[in-house]
């Protein structure tokens, strides 16, 4: 008994020095000069929309260049913008294309052996990847924003493309139709892409948000690395399904078609091929070493296999490959049939994935060195060098991160590297592809696996699961998507993963209650700064979202239950009684009829309960709602304040003031 009672005395001791703590808080706080909530000028309803649509679709103000300019100005500053060639080309020396000769040349040696590897990846025949690495830079030379971007095929566009198209055409069976396919879904990828970037509507790739590409590019580079087994075993009956079971069966099931000839010059190569790119990474001035070791191996692997010829026939090889330029493939695009719609699907889920790789490089890129890259424009100049491409032998294609890494360690200026790879590209399609006769299949398979496995960013994951675990399990469900159903319903579930986040955040938002930190005027969340000081009689509730249908209801409630548990509180530390709940509007940056009825809703339900609603700070434009709702009418003179500390100075004066 003597030690519960001395517990008692001590709970009452904490409670009664906690009483006097908040009410030194109140005596201390700072006067106010009470201002008045001013409405925002007085807008017709054609000037906010016009405001509205600006914000949206044009945040960077890209006209702002255009004011008080001549008729002549005006013109060239337009042609600046559409072809940003003609913003540095007059500024352009020897210098520069120095440099930008030396990365050109770098990126081609990676460029050539990754188009022909990419290209057997999205079930193509190998010249279509040299094809595409010769038109589509030249383009994206006049019409990219980025310096350091290296224009061509990827591995995830490639395997995608391949994917779909082969779940319902196969290219071994019917190789002219799945070609008029992946040309059409390349013109739909290129249509849909500059679309975006005609419309601004560039927010649309935000919905892939990075924590599930994180876990989609991982997922796809184990199911392209375990793809390539087959060539590195050499096994010619192979699945073609792109879930890890169904390749891990096929693998094994095939073990009598293993040849130990493929095994030990693949897995020979593909060790060279991953020492380089270890020592490049370990030491970024060796970045020649990762990008020189690819077009190496085709070159030593070729020589190897020609040499060995009468001893290697299990060893699969390219074979011939036509000699010359691209031929024109505007006739083969596929507008009208049962497979249309695969192609346009396949168009639109290879454009988003190529859009936002390519984005993402030139931001990264451009960072590095300090300039600006407009993502509307790359939209447009990613978009029209496809549709071009499509109509000029050429498949999907994008900034490649490997290269543009290369593009930039070598030193690149301007867009022109891409142009001098296009042009070493061109070089090797006039003359050189006799001496690609020879080069072994897996090679190829080698330089794709060294190529995917950096898209397996463990670090990127590992930090999700420290700083956010829901970005953590979306990262997982993307991962496992595209492992064990498809790359496709992968991409879907990345996408419907970040979708749902969204909607969780906007329709479950976060409420705080806040506390004054001590002789100053500013409150803040009572859970993260201890020395914040409950007000006694107030209980001050944040809301940090905008307040419309898809919360209303779930703030209404949660509000009240604040009220509720607050009342509890009081009572129970024996406090003085609530008696009014200031709702701090500072982060509600817009409201609709739904959250102003439901703010109503709340103000009736308390004023049954004798309690006060106050409102401090809202915004411009929820102040204007809320007049034109005559909501403030109920709440009186002294239900919108400009800060909480006048609101608490001033109902508090009052409430001295009254006998």
């Amino acid at each position: 008994m003597g030690v519960n009672s001395n517990r008692v005395e001590h709970l009452a001791c904490n409670i009664n020095d906690r009483s006097s703590m908040k009410m030194q808080a109140e005596i201390e706080m700072p006067p106010f000069e009470i201002h008045k909530v001013m409405l925002p000028p007085e807008r017709t309803t054609l000037q906010k929309l016009r405001h509205r649509l600006s914000e949206i679709f044009f945040p960077d103000d890209p006209l702002h260049r255009f004011k008080n300019q001549t008729c002549l100005m005006k013109f060239l500053l337009a042609l600046q913008y559409l072809f940003p060639i003609f913003q540095w080309a007059p500024h352009y020396n020897l210098s520069l294309l120095r440099s930008d000769i030396i990365s050109g040349l770098t990126i081609a040696s990676l460029a050539i052996p990754q188009g022909i590897s990419y290209a057997k990846l999205a079930n193509l025949p190998p010249i279509l990847g040299l094809y595409s690495s010769f038109v589509p830079p030249l383009i994206y030379s006049l019409l990219g924003s980025s310096r350091h971007i290296g224009v061509g095929p990827v591995s995830i566009a490639s395997l995608v493309m391949g994917s779909m198209l082969s779940e319902t055409v196969s290219f071994s069976q019917d190789p002219i139709l799945y070609l008029k396919l992946a040309f059409t879904a390349t013109f739909f990828a290129g249509l849909f892409q500059s679309s975006l970037g005609i419309l601004r509507l560039g927010f649309v790739i935000d919905f892939l948000s990075k924590a599930t590409l994180v876990g989609f590019m991982a997922g796809a580079a184990i199911i392209v690395s375990l793809q390539q087994l087959k060539g590195l075993l050499g096994i010619v009956h192979f699945t073609n399904k792109m879930q890890i079971t169904p390749v891990l069966i096929s693998v094994f099931k095939q073990r009598h078609e293993w040849s130990w000839q493929n095994v030990v010059l693949g897995f020979g190569f593909l060790a060279f091929l991953l020492i380089t790119r270890h020592i490049s990474l370990k030491k970024p001035k060796l970045f020649w070493v990762s990008a020189a070791a690819p077009l190496t191996s085709v070159i030593l692997s070729t020589i190897l296999v020609f040499t060995l010829r009468n001893k290697t026939h299990k060893i699969a090889i390219i074979g011939e490959l036509p000699k010359g330029l691209n031929p024109a493939s505007s006739n083969m695009l596929y507008f009208s049939g049962p497979y249309l719609a695969l192609a346009i699907k396949t168009g639109l889920v290879t454009g988003i994935l190529s859009l936002t790789e390519g984005i993402a490089v030139g931001r990264t890129f451009a960072a590095l060195k300090n300039y600006q890259v407009d993502g509307n424009k790359e939209m447009m100049a990613i978009g029209l060098m496809n549709v071009a491409g499509s109509c000029s032998s050429c498949y999907v294609t994008t900034g490649s991160f490997s290269r543009s890494a290369v593009n930039y360690n070598a030193g690149a200026q301007t867009a022109v590297s891409n142009i001098i790879m296009a042009s070493a590209v061109l070089v090797t399609l006039l003359f050189l592809m006799p001496l690609f006769y020879y080069t072994p299949n897996v090679v190829l398979a080698a330089i794709i696996i060294t190529a995917v496995v950096g898209l397996i960013d463990y670090q990127a994951a590992y930090k999700l699961w420290k700083v956010d675990k829901l970005d953590f399990l979306a990262c997982l469900c993307s991962f496992f998507g595209v492992l064990f159903i498809s790359v496709p319903l992968g991409l879907g579930i990345a996408v419907a993963i970040s979708v749902f986040k969204i909607l969780l955040h906007v329709s479950r938002p976060n409420t705080l209650v806040l506390g004054n930190i001590p002789g100053t005027p500013i409150f803040h969340n009572l859970n993260q700064y201890r020395e914040a000081l409950r007000i006694p009689s107030f209980i001050i509730l944040a809301v940090e979202s905008p307040i419309y249908f898809a919360n209303s209801t779930y703030l209404q409630e949660r509000i009240l239950r604040w009220v509720r548990e607050e009342e509890e509180r009081v009572k129970a530390y024996n406090e003085s009684t609530l008696k009014c709940i200031i709702l701090d509007m500072t982060a509600v940056t817009a409201i609709d009829t739904s959250g102003i009825d439901s703010l109503c809703e709340i103000r009736k339900v308390l004023d049954k309960r004798s309690l006060q609603l106050v409102l401090a700070n809202p915004v411009s434009n929820v102040m204007e709602k809320l007049h034109q709702s005559n909501i403030l009418d109920s709440f009186g003179l002294k239900g919108v304040y400009l800060s909480v500390g006048e609101a608490v100075a001033d109902i508090s004066s009052s409430w001295k003031a009254q006998p």
